[in-house]
């Protein structure tokens, strides 16, 4: 019963920033792990950054290290990618994503595509001069 759907994208220079939001209904959100995924033309989904459900954990990817944070308000249904520093490679379409039954690696929230389960359309994110 959960929906997802994202917004934010656009177009941005490089070194420029971009918030994306995903916004759920449809069932209890604070019960799900949220993932932020992406996948640009030609190359694999891949897991951006992800966060529990109480927002006790996350697990991101070494590529956006030191750019890119995650937050979530449970009470607004709410999960947020605070994008920063973005690189042409950035770009690509960013999906929110949920964990129905929510899974744990290695003691800390997953972050793989597979293990999620209900995903949102997606929102184009462009990073170019």
């Amino acid at each position: 019963q959960l929906q997802l759907v994202e917004s934010g994208g656009g177009l941005v220079q490089p070194g420029g920033s971009l918030r994306l939001s995903c916004t759920a209904s449809g069932s209890a959100f604070d019960n799900y792990n949220i993932g932020w995924f992406r996948q640009a033309p030609g190359k694999a989904r891949e897991g951006v950054y992800c966060i529990s459900g109480e927002g006790r954990s996350t697990r991101y990817a070494d590529f956006v290290k030191g750019r890119f944070t995650i937050s979530r308000d449970n009470a607004k249904n709410t999960v947020t990618l605070q994008m920063n520093s973005l690189k042409p490679e950035d770009t690509a379409v960013y999906y929110c994503a949920a964990d129905s039954q929510p899974l744990w690696c290695s003691g800390s929230v997953c972050c793989g595509p597979t293990e999620y389960d209900t995903w949102g359309l997606g929102t184009q994110v462009t990073v170019s001069s």
